[in-house]
């Protein structure tokens, strides 16, 4: 009896260091959320991994540019890196003066980077943006309202069944934008779904910028474009470097096969250890 009863003593301890580490996991989050605005100063910097880092110095993508509009804005999550935000004004030129429509721009990052309480593993470095496939004729004639960029949706360009792109949802205009973005030398790689990776490779055009376009789940209504490491960000972890070729060959026929659709059964990840220079960051006062 007293075996069985240090047994469930020792299980409802355990159990408390687990929620207790859980609680604490999800404040340290949570204050990465609060804070709102970047740090000052001269010093730009994106410190870590894309998935465990954050950034020194970021700056504010205004919510309306040429060619882009930004949308949730109640999210906070409109900062990056300077070359973010300028790539994504060149993009949004871009898109104005090919008449491919106005650019939504989802997530960014927050002021000072770090892990988000939902929606994103990554973008904790300035360094990744989800761009919304949609090109709205309403987005390119006025400012979209506050609640309209809060409601709506980034509609799939997939069909119903998920086993093709819809012609009703994907055109030219997108394809041409994703060209756009491959071919700009700072971008490192841009995520989509496998479907629509497999469309462009089916498309009787040039490849040669189909090498950055790797396929990724979900991505059916965004796609994600992370830029390279900047050279002066000497704390930024370099990603290894995409696979040469185009991409359409093996690695892509994966993404069909039933291994590819089971779910995953790997343990939910753990909250990301930050690299030492980002408490400093978190805890700079303005």
């Amino acid at each position: 009896m007293n075996r069985l009863s240090t047994f469930i003593k020792l299980t409802i301890f355990a159990g408390l260091l687990c929620v207790c580490s859980s609680i604490q996991a999800q404040s340290g989050i949570q204050a990465w959320s609060k804070v709102a605005k970047p740090t000052r100063g001269h010093i730009v910097e994106s410190i870590g991994s894309y998935t465990s880092g954050c950034i020194r110095g970021a700056a504010a993508l205004p919510q309306n540019g040429t060619g882009y509009q930004v949308m949730r804005l109640s999210r906070n999550r409109y900062f990056g890196h300077p070359d973010l935000v300028q790539f994504i004004r060149n993009l949004g030129k871009h898109a104005q003066n090919q008449h491919l429509g106005t650019l939504l721009i989802g997530d960014m990052g927050q002021a000072r980077g770090g892990p988000t309480l939902t929606g994103h593993r990554s973008h904790q470095t300035g360094l990744d943006v989800d761009i919304w496939y949609l090109l709205d004729k309403e987005a390119e004639k006025r400012p979209l309202s506050f609640s309209e960029r809060e409601q709506w949706n980034a509609p799939s360009v997939l069909t119903v069944s998920s086993n093709g792109v819809n012609p009703a949802q994907w055109t030219s205009a997108n394809e041409k934008v994703l060209e756009a973005a491959a071919l700009m030398p700072e971008v490192d790689r841009i995520f989509v779904n496998a479907q629509i990776k497999k469309t462009l490779c089916e498309r009787k055009t040039a490849h040669d910028w189909l090498q950055k376009i790797r396929p990724w789940f979900a991505h059916a209504d965004h796609f994600h474009v992370r830029l390279k490491c900047p050279s002066a960000s000497h704390s930024c972890d370099k990603q290894e470097p995409v696979p040469a070729g185009d991409g359409c060959g093996a690695d892509l026929a994966w993404w069909f096969t039933e291994d590819a659709k089971k779910p995953s059964k790997k343990t939910p990840s753990k909250p990301p250890v930050l690299p030492e220079q980002c408490t400093t960051v978190l805890n700079e006062k303005l």
